[in-house]
């Protein structure tokens, strides 16, 4: 099958993360993103009906899944961004809110989920899939533009080299590895082009090797921020659930001693989980049981507060049906004895919920009776 929509690579965004994006910088850059968004779709679609005649159709099903969701994210982000800006009717609020859209994360989804990544980094993401997916396919080998591709092929090995700078130092020297062979492979095929050798068979394998690459190492550095941002929420919600913790025990401490009866619910200490772990199935489980001493401490925090709070309602009810009786049934000694009994027990503690609840119940049917 023959696909005719030619590869188109993602314009360079504006800006950089956490700056301010060139307000002159945006139409431009939104026109190529526009233009590159619809060229993208229609590569994609054929990529798709080529995949779907191929022999190897089920194998490729996945990355053709992903590009389709790679894509989606990055369209309707453009969409977003396209009515911020408003036909250019913008204010420096509203270009924040651009390079917010630009530099700050959405989802595109990955393999098990969702990642989390930017707007220029989903792009890059997106020419990998789709120069994955034709090397895959291995598509007009014969008509195909080799110059074009060798370019292409130099512009992905260029990426790579700045994505390997941002790697981890424990895996760096892998990553340097690897782009130094597919320098060394594409400068090779450079020069066989050169010399008029047939470089055919050769570069599609090259092409599917890089995109691979590319691919791997912005997953991977999303991976790591998504990481890293997790970590730094583990550690946020432990603060918040150690000292919500500390207030909830004071609470129930409180409760235990001032009124009867008090429920009997465990205070978990979210000190017990130990410091946050670093690795993504620790992290993963950590946050689970974090989210679990949450519920607790609120369904805690909720039984204990609800004791406290029936105890000054019914003192609150005892006052007012008092002041009641004193327009409507002055004088009366059964009332006042009832009102004196209530604040006895009120006046005691632990306070005996069960008996003040009576004794408020029948000081208001003895009110209502002496109408």
């Amino acid at each position: 099958m023959t696909v005719r929509t030619p590869t188109v690579s993602a314009p360079v965004s504006p800006g950089k993360m956490g700056s301010s994006v060139p307000a002159t910088e945006l139409l431009p850059f939104l026109s190529a993103l526009g233009e590159w968004r619809d060229r993208r779709k229609a590569e994609l679609d054929e990529l798709d009906q080529a995949a779907l005649h191929s022999p190897d159709g089920d194998a490729l099903s996945a990355d053709v899944v992903l590009s389709m969701t790679v894509w989606k994210a990055v369209s309707d982000r453009y969409e977003l961004i396209l009515v911020t800006w408003d036909s250019g009717r913008v204010g420096q609020q509203e270009i924040e809110r651009i390079a917010s859209l630009i530099w700050g994360g959405l989802d595109a989804g990955a393999a098990g989920g969702s990642l989390a990544v930017s707007l220029p980094e989903a792009c890059k993401l997106s020419d990998a899939l789709a120069s994955s997916l034709r090397a895959k396919l291995a598509l007009d080998p014969a008509d195909a533009d080799l110059a074009a591709r060798l370019r292409e092929l130099r512009a992905q090995v260029e990426r790579i080299g700045d994505l390997v700078k941002q790697e981890p130092a424990g895996v760096r020297n892998d990553a340097l590895a690897k782009h130094h062979d597919l320098d060394r492979r594409l400068t090779d095929l450079a020069d066989r082009n050169k010399r008029g050798a047939d470089i055919g068979g050769m570069i599609g394998p090259l092409e599917l090797d890089t995109a691979k690459a590319e691919r791997d190492l912005i997953v991977g550095a999303a991976t790591r921020k998504e990481r890293a941002a997790d970590v730094a929420r583990a550690r946020t919600v432990r603060g918040e659930l150690e000292a919500q913790g500390t207030a909830v025990r004071a609470l129930a401490d409180k409760a235990v001693r001032t009124v009867t009866p008090a429920p009997r619910l465990a205070v978990p200490d979210v000190t017990a989980l130990g410091p946050v772990p670093n690795t993504p199935a620790g992290l993963a489980q950590y946050l689970t049981r974090l989210d679990a001493v949450r519920r607790a401490l609120g369904q805690a925090q909720a039984a204990y507060g609800a004791a406290l709070g029936r105890r000054d309602e019914l003192t609150q009810l005892l006052d007012a049906y008092q002041v009641k009786a004193a327009s409507v049934a002055a004088g009366n000694e059964d009332l006042a004895e009832l009102y004196r009994r209530g604040r006895a027990v009120i006046d005691t503690e632990p306070v005996d919920l069960a008996r003040l609840g009576a004794l408020v119940a029948a000081y208001q049917a003895y009110l209502e009776g002496t109408r």
